[in-house]
């Protein structure tokens, strides 16, 4: 039986076709994930929290993601990207309403964890949709638009949920205001588009619901592709680990090296982050995927230099820097890896090899941030960024190192 179409559908899909909203979902679900780094000095100013229960509440979100695509990646295999996305989106949509009616770390902590399990549906399903519309065959501009659509979402939410905090009354709330609003057209708009039947699951036709169906689904690839996965794993970890430092502690560690303060600066610094992201990845995009993961890997490298010097110099004109290296950084290290994905993945198992490419990425956001909040407790947030710089410093060059020693393989086009 056929959803009935309001009588503005029509209209919605000449204008915009199912890959276009298939992005704005994407933008506008991980939108949500991001908004709250601005706010997190509010949070600690208004329930009195230590920097450890910052990194705990931002390490929610990260769980709930790493669960969501450890034992929920098969989902989108099994029901097709558009029914996951949607399902995706309506989460995130009730995670970000439960964050504005928080009252305490812990129910905070709980919508974390909820935007979590909804942003790796959300990601997931939503890759693998922008791959199969891709109607050009170019998997390195699917990768390139995925990591773009990415990397802006997260962009614009730091930068909205800053400015709202700063100006805006009960900024505790009223930042999440506009992600709900555009959550709302993105699901009205994915229930009015249309794919082709064969190219979305029929719950009809599916067996039942099994165990084997939620058990995590890492995956390997090919082995002649087995290390330059890895490398691209890896590639994840780094950028996702590095941004994760931004993300929870840039509004702490900034006010010793720029003289404006607020959850306005402290937003846009990361959205500047990750919108120049976006822009060099797509620069970037017709480049080798070997050099573009040597240069991400070592612009990683320097801006761990860079913060490690400025900790002590304190200088405006160094962070500035420090910014631009970062988002170089993490745009070529997140494009060279999903190109890595989609280029040694094959249809039947590219959405277990993509979850287990963004498994890595979460991990490497969890372990490190958690261990500089217990280190900033006890011996202070300048010692802690030095210590966190300096181990992710040294992976980053090592890594660069094994990317300029690794062989280019002749990988065919799916």
């Amino acid at each position: 039986r056929k959803m009935p179409v309001l009588p503005s559908s029509p209209q919605m899909q000449s204008r915009l076709s199912p890959y276009a909203w298939v992005c704005f979902s994407m933008c506008v679900g991980v939108m949500g994930t991001a908004l709250a780094s601005p706010l997190y000095p509010l949070y600690q100013q208004a329930w009195g929290l230590q920097p450890s229960h910052i990194t705990q509440i931002f390490v929610t979100y990260m769980l709930g993601a790493l669960i969501s695509l450890l034992f929920l990646g098969r989902l989108t295999n099994r029901f097709g990207f558009l029914k996951v996305l949607r399902m995706g989106l309506i989460i995130m949509t009730a995670g970000v309403i439960g964050s504005a009616m928080a009252w305490n770390a812990i129910s905070l902590g709980v919508c974390r964890f909820i935007i979590g399990l909804a942003s790796g549906l959300i990601t997931t399903s939503a890759s693998v949709g922008m791959t199969q519309l891709n109607n050009k065959g170019d998997l390195q501009r699917a990768a390139a638009t995925t990591s773009l659509t990415i990397a802006f979402g997260f962009g614009l939410g730091p930068v909205v949920g800053g400015l709202m905090a700063q100006w805006v009354p009960h900024p505790l709330v009223s930042s999440y205001l506009p992600p709900i609003a555009l959550s709302f057209l993105g699901i009205y708009a994915l229930f009015q588009i249309k794919l082709p039947a064969a190219s979305e699951p029929s719950f009809s036709d599916a067996p039942r619901l099994s165990l084997k169906d939620v058990l995590p689904s890492i995956s390997q690839p090919r082995k002649p592709f087995l290390y330059h996965y890895a490398l691209g794993c890896m590639a994840a970890f780094s950028a996702f680990g590095m941004f994760s430092l931004f993300a929870a502690m840039a509004p702490s560690f900034m006010a010793k090296m720029v003289p404006w303060h607020g959850p306005a600066v402290s937003g846009l610094s990361i959205g500047i982050i990750l919108f120049l992201s976006a822009g060099i990845q797509l620069i970037a995009r017709p480049y080798a995927t070997k050099s573009v993961a040597i240069v991400g890997f070592f612009a990683l490298t320097a801006t761990n230099a860079l913060l490690i010097f400025n900790s002590f110099a304190g200088s405006t004109a160094l962070f500035v820097l420090c910014v631009m290296s970062m988002a170089c950084g993490h745009a070529l290290c997140n494009l060279a890896g999903m190109s890595i994905v989609n280029k040694v993945s094959k249809p039947a198992n590219r959405t277990g090899l993509l979850s287990t490419y963004l498994v890595m990425g979460y991990v490497g956001t969890i372990i490190p941030i958690l261990g500089m909040g217990w280190l900033s407790d006890h011996i202070g947030l300048t010692g802690a960024l030095i210590g966190f710089c300096t181990c992710l410093g040294l992976l980053t060059a090592l890594l660069g190192m094994l990317c300029l020693r690794a062989r280019v393989l002749p990988i065919p086009r799916n």
